[in-house]
């Protein structure tokens, strides 16, 4: 396990600092922790989802290379491919959701096979909307959900990430989950009595 982190963080170097080749030979080294990284993310989701985790990766992946990202260590990296794989299951959720009202998505998806049917994941954009909500309060806690519950990061890595200790990763989780979980409920509430 060493010598994989040792050699992702070296690869990632090379590649920041214009070597092409360390690209190449970064995919297969990171893609088994990638592929993962998204199960994780999707064990979260309903059965019937219509994006699979290997198109998860394979986006997340994409988005990662056209980025012009300086990424300095495999922790970095992983941190950065949870807060992309959010997204593009957030953006994946609300596309359905447009289209289930008629409305056009505003980006078309470069996998058609990712769309199977109209099922939408109100659950997650609410779960964005208030991650998003948390992240004006305290950008630390949103981050700490994210590079955790979407990155499948350990305690130590988070730690490692953001520069403070594990206690304090997991106090400020218990903190950021106790006000997730008030917001949600808060919303669910209101959105209930709307309709």
């Amino acid at each position: 396990m060493l010598q994989e982190n040792e050699s992702v963080t070296r690869l990632l170097r090379r590649w920041s600092s214009g070597d092409q080749k360390a690209l190449d030979e970064l995919i297969p080294v990171v893609y088994v922790h990638l592929h993962r990284l998204a199960s994780g993310c999707m064990r979260g989701e309903r059965p019937d989802h219509t994006l699979r985790a290997t198109a998860l990766v394979h986006e997340a992946y994409l988005r990662l290379v056209d980025s012009d990202l300086e990424l300095r260590d495999r922790i970095q990296f992983y941190a950065m491919a949870a807060r992309l794989m959010r997204r593009i299951l957030v953006d994946h959720a609300r596309s359905l959701n447009c289209e289930k009202r008629g409305k056009r998505p505003d980006k078309l998806v470069f996998d058609d096979g990712l769309f199977v049917g109209p099922q939408v994941d109100a659950g997650l954009v609410a779960l964005d909307d208030s991650l998003n909500l948390l992240a004006i309060r305290d950008q630390r806690k949103s981050d700490i959900v994210e590079m955790i519950y979407f990155g499948g990061l350990t305690y130590e890595e988070t730690a490692l990430a953001l520069k403070t200790s594990e206690s304090t990763i997991h106090c400020e989780l218990k903190m950021a989950k106790a006000w997730l979980y008030q917001d949600l409920s808060r919303n669910r509430g209101s959105a209930e009595a709307d309709d």
